[in-house]
C-alpha cells in the first residue's frame, strides 16, 4: 500500500500581476449591463444587485429609471414602495418621496406638504437605456457615462438584427464566467458530450494566436489537429464516423468549417478569428449564419448573471425560421444543455493558486486587456476628466 506523497504544484498563487483584475472581484466599474428584459420592469420597483450595490429599475411613463434601492431616512429597501405621484417612488415605511430622474426628496407625507427636509436629501440615482430588449445600467464613478452605443459590438449597432436571449443567474465568480468562455481548451473535451457538438468534429488541439482589433482581442486559429498520439498513451480523436468530416483548411467562422455560406453583415466585419473579448466581459462567437454573445454580468463577488445571446441578421420573410429554430433547438440544446456544462465549471472553479499551460495564453491576454483598460479610465478619472 502506498502512502500520501505531496504533488509538485508549482504556478501562480494570486493574481498580483493584474491588480485591477485582481481587485475586480465584484466587476468593473464605468461600464453598462444588462439587468434584465425590458418586458421584465413596469410600474413596480424591481430590485437589483450590481456590482455589490442595491439598486431597482422601475418605468414611468414608458421610460425606465434606476435608483439606489436604500432609503436614506431608515435603511428601508425602496423597492418596497411605489409610485404614489407621476415621476416618483416613495418608501413604504414613512413616505418618503424621491424624485425618478434627479433623486431629490420632494415629500416625507407623514411629515406634511410643509416638511423642512424636502430638497435637503439627494437619493443616488442610476443612468439606464434599453437596447436589445435588454434593461442596461450604468455604474460609475461619478463620470459622465459613455452612449451605450460605443459598449455594444459594433454589429449589433446599426445592423437589423432578430435575436434569442437567455438570463440566467449563476453562482460563481463573474471573472470565472469570462475566463471559461474565452478559454481556447474548454470546448475541445468539456463539451465533447454535448449534444449540440454530437455531429460536429472537434480538434483535439489548435495552434493559436491572439491579435487585437480596437477593443476586442481575437482567437485566431492557425492550425486544426483532429487525430493526435499521446505517447505511451494512444490516440485520441476529434472525429467519429457519425460526425461531420474535417475541413481540409483552417477557417475562423465557427470553430470548425462550415458549408453554409457566411451571411452579408457577419462577413462585412473581417472578423480575424471566431471568438474575440471585450471589455467589461463580453465574448462573441462568430458563427457563418449568427453571433453568439454572452454578457458576463457581475452581481457580486460570488454571484453573476448570464445574459446569453444570439444574433441573427436576416431580414424580412428570411429572419422567420430563427424563432422556431432557436424556441424549437438552440434555446435547449445551446443556451440550456451546451452552456450548463459551463456553468458547473464555474460554480467549481477555485483559482488561484493555477498553474496554467499553453492554451492558456487567451487567458492571460484578456487578463492584459483587463488591466490595461481598467488603468486607462483612472487615469482619465485621476486628471478630472469625468466627460
Amino acid at each position: 500500500m502506498r502512502g500520501y506523497r505531496a504533488g509538485r504544484l508549482p504556478g501562480r498563487q494570486d493574481w498580483s500581476s493584474w491588480p485591477h483584475y485582481q481587485a475586480a472581484a465584484a466587476g468593473f466599474r464605468g461600464y453598462w449591463y444588462p439587468v434584465c428584459f425590458s418586458s421584465q420592469v413596469g410600474e413596480k420597483p424591481r430590485p437589483v444587485t450590481l456590482l455589490g450595490e442595491r439598486l431597482f429599475v422601475i418605468r414611468d411613463r414608458g421610460r425606465v429609471y434606476g435608483m439606489r434601492d436604500r432609503c436614506p431616512h431608515r435603511g428601508v429597501p425602496l423597492s418596497h414602495g411605489d409610485k404614489q405621484f407621476p415621476g416618483t417612488i416613495s418608501c413604504v415605511y414613512h413616505g418618503w418621496t424621491f424624485d425618478l430622474e434627479t433623486g431629490v426628496l420632494k415629500a416625507a407625507i407623514t411629515d406634511g406638504p410643509g416638511s423642512p427636509i424636502c430638497g435637503k436629501v439627494t437619493q443616488p440615482t442610476y443612468d439606464v437605456e434599453e437596447r436589445l430588449g435588454l434593461v442596461w445600467v450604468y455604474v460609475g464613478d461619478g463620470e459622465r457615462p459613455h452612449p451605450i452605443d460605443e459598449q455594444l459590438p459594433e454589429e449589433l449597432v446599426g445592423n437589423p438584427a432578430v435575436v434569442g436571449q437567455r438570463i440566467q443567474a449563476r453562482a460563481g465568480n463573474w471573472r470565472f464566467a469570462c475566463e471559461n468562455g474565452y478559454d481556447e481548451g474548454h470546448a475541445k473535451y468539456l463539451h465533447r458530450t454535448a449534444l449540440w457538438r454530437l455531429f460536429k468534429p472537434m480538434p483535439v488541439w489548435n495552434t493559436t494566436s491572439i491579435v487585437r482589433r480596437g477593443r476586442w482581442i481575437y482567437r485566431v486559429q492557425r492550425e486544426q489537429f483532429w487525430e493526435a498520439d499521446f505517447p505511451g498513451l494512444g490516440r485520441w480523436s476529434g472525429t467519429a464516423w457519425y460526425k461531420a468530416r474535417p475541413p481540409r483548411t483552417v477557417q475562423n467562422i465557427g470553430n470548425t468549417a462550415s458549408h453554409r455560406r457566411v451571411n452579408p453583415t457577419i462577413a462585412a466585419q473581417e472578423f480575424p478569428g471566431f471568438a474575440s473579448v471585450g471589455m467589461p466581459g463580453v465574448l462573441r462567437i462568430v458563427y457563418p449564419t449568427f453571433i453568439h454573445y454572452e454578457f458576463y454580468v457581475p452581481v457580486d463577488a460570488e454571484n453573476h448573471l448570464y445574459v446569453g445571446m444570439l444574433a441573427d441578421f436576416s431580414r424580412g420573410v428570411r429572419a422567420l425560421p430563427f424563432y422556431a429554430k432557436y424556441l424549437g433547438a438552440v434555446r435547449w440544446l445551446f443556451h440550456g444543455q451546451f452552456s450548463g456544462q459551463d456553468k458547473w465549471m464555474v460554480e467549481v472553479t477555485d483559482a488561484p493558486p493555477e498553474k496554467l499551460y499553453r492554451p492558456d495564453d487567451s487567458l492571460l491576454r484578456w487578463r492584459k486587456l483587463a488591466e490595461d483598460t481598467t488603468e486607462e479610465r483612472l487615469e482619465r478619472l485621476r486628471a478630472g476628466n469625468t466627460d
